[in-house]
């Protein structure tokens, strides 16, 4: 494993976990999960660290198995309705180096059978920040429609204009928002191609125009 790319048996495992979310299922092929979807995970994100430190240094590429970059495949089930022990996802999400102080932007990589994308920027941000982020857009509008161009700007959103905005604001329905983040659709075949870590990495610096707005707007550097 070269660190640069997944191998398509990831996502040929994770169909047959979403068929069998079961713990005897998964604990008969935890050998499997690890050698199929943690390890070529762990290797993409220590490949990805420097290139990551190279579009900026303020973003973490934490290689560990726990508390690192790759998410846990374990579900929290205690108030969910579904009770399936796993996600049939794989996650790798870069954090801000003062995530656990403040909000702050990311990097996230997903990783599921016909659903792959690149993402960045902040998604359910608090009642503070959402309100920095939409007075930031409110006093720049030009800015933020620079830093977004080009981008497809994803996230759920208001029916009406937040309060203490205005309902006819050229850029309403970006004020509208509650996440701010982009997406970049890819394919099971791009992601297994020999230096996908590069063409990530691409991605991640093409997002960065909207990272540094949101950083701005948050008061953390990008």
């Amino acid at each position: 494993m070269t660190g640069s790319a997944f191998p398509p048996d990831l996502f040929a495992f994770l169909a047959e976990l979403k068929e069998h979310n079961e713990r005897d299922w998964f604990n008969a092929n935890k050998d499997r999960y690890e050698t199929s979807v943690v390890e070529p995970a762990l290797d993409f994100i220590e490949a990805f660290g420097p290139r990551l430190d190279a579009i900026s240094p303020h973003f973490l590429a934490d290689p560990r198995r726990t508390g690192g970059s790759l998410f846990r495949i374990y579900r929290d089930t205690r108030f969910s309705k579904d009770k399936t022990p796993y996600k049939t996802t794989a996650g790798l999400f870069f954090r801000h180096e003062r995530a656990k102080d403040t909000a702050a932007p990311g990097f996230y990589l997903h990783l599921a059978p016909g659903d792959v994308f690149a993402g960045s920027g902040i998604w359910h941000p608090e009642p503070a920040a959402l309100k920095r982020i939409r007075d930031a857009i409110a006093a720049r509008p030009d800015a933020w429609t620079e830093a977004t161009e080009g981008q497809t700007v994803i996230g759920h959103s208001l029916k009406r204009a937040p309060k203490g905005f205005d309902p006819d604001h050229p850029l309403i329905e970006h004020l509208k928002r509650k996440d701010f983040g982009t997406l970049a659709r890819l394919s099971e075949r791009d992601v297994t191609r020999p230096g996908f870590v590069d063409e990530y990495a691409r991605l991640c610096a093409s997002a960065l125009p909207l990272m540094r707005f949101l950083g701005q707007a948050l008061d953390v550097p990008v």
